[in-house]
């Protein structure tokens, strides 16, 4: 049942709903752009985003009703949903580019993958903050939250999104760490890791995955073929210079130079568009939004809000990294979108569902006594 207590209200975190609201509005003005001019059939994509906009501020409303507590008891049921739809997606999933990723609602395609990475962020903080151990983990009391990481991490593989499915990875390696772990710990997860590249790179990566890391390494070696993306947002990125070519005004994108300009590589059209200090402008937007929702991690009522919000906010934070790295030639193509700014319902629900749960324990912070981290 709903339980709403108007007293919440004077707790409500206006500060990071400012930011937000700033930084959506910035994300629907460059998708604009990105998809301009629109095409005579169909919905545009800016407006389809708004649309998705809505219901995430609407699902935000939503999420407020509840204490985030309940959400110990509702893990286990959004795990085993999550890992039915990934595991259905194998056989009817909708394909696209050579992934099965989507189910067709009709008006909406969901990929449970995005799902995903909320949902292994609100299992491990369950774990976590029911089994606390003052003394680090050991590898022993670590096998629970590394076969909850590796279901769904083996299931989104064989879609196959490596980019998703490492991503899973970076949220179990940032919240883990965050626990404390024993000493010994780090070392045998290091060598584990090693291993498991060499393994994924011999057994598991398809050859067009391979083929994105030679071309990370390389992209001139095939400036037409695969390093085609990265070098057009190099280019997109830097002829941007220090103010930006004008809103609407960006060669690269509207020439069609710049591929997937409304998805992976949204943000190469506004650095093209606004420049140096315009992206600048954006970026400390964006990120003194995760900031301070680690501030609002530090100050939760209890272990489980801590562990929630940090986990959030590490959902975001790796997104957005990789994201923008990968724009910038840094890293190799892996189809990780930048939260809030690049086209996609899924992945942008996911990321106003996880915020609306940092909003949840940043305004019951004060309910039930108040724990801080040590």
């Amino acid at each position: 049942m709903i339980r709403f207590d108007r007293r919440l209200l004077s707790h409500f975190d206006w500060a990071l709903l400012i930011m937000l609201l700033l930084v959506c509005s910035m994300a629907l003005f460059n998708l604009y752009s990105a998809s301009y001019p629109a095409q005579p059939w169909g919905t545009p994509p800016y407006l389809k985003q708004a649309y998705f906009f809505l219901m995430g501020f609407a699902a935000i409303l939503v999420i407020l009703g509840f204490d985030y507590q309940e959400l110990h008891f509702w893990n286990y049921v959004f795990y085993a949903i999550v890992v039915i739809l990934l595991v259905v997606i194998l056989f009817v999933g909708r394909s696209a580019g050579g992934a099965q990723r989507w189910i067709s609602l009709g008006f909406f395609n969901l990929q449970p993958s995005e799902l995903a990475k909320l949902m292994l962020v609100i299992s491990l903080a369950s774990y976590y903050s029911r089994r606390e151990i003052t003394d680090g983990y050991t590898i022993r009391q670590l096998i629970v939250p590394i076969l909850l990481t590796a279901v769904p991490f083996l299931l989104i593989m064989l879609q196959p999104d490596l980019g998703t499915a490492l991503m899973l990875g970076f949220i179990f390696m940032s919240m883990t760490i965050f626990v404390k772990l024993r000493f010994s710990v780090y070392a045998i997860l290091g060598c584990s890791g090693l291993g498991a590249v060499f393994l994924a790179w011999q057994h598991l990566l398809r050859p067009y995955q391979k083929q994105r890391i030679r071309t990370f390494l390389d992209p001139e070696a095939d400036p037409m073929g695969h390093g085609y993306q990265i070098m057009q947002s190099k280019i997109a990125v830097g002829s941007g210079g220090q103010f930006g070519k004008g809103y609407l005004e960006g060669t690269q994108g509207h020439l069609h130079f710049l591929p997937e300009r409304h998805t992976d590589f949204a943000f190469a059209v506004w650095s093209e568009e606004w420049g140096f200090f315009g992206s600048m402008f954006f970026l400390g937007t964006y990120f003194l939004m995760l900031i301070w929702g680690l501030y609002s991690a530090m100050y939760a009522r209890d272990r489980f809000g801590v562990l929630l919000s940090f986990g959030i906010v590490m959902l975001i934070f790796w997104q957005a990294v990789i994201n923008l790295l990968m724009i910038l030639g840094l890293l190799p193509v892996v189809g990780i979108p930048l939260p809030l700014v690049s086209y996609g319902g899924s992945s942008l629900l996911t990321t106003m569902l996880g915020l609306g749960i940092l909003f949840n324990v940043r305004m019951r912070r004060f309910q039930n006594g108040h724990t801080s981290v040590d």
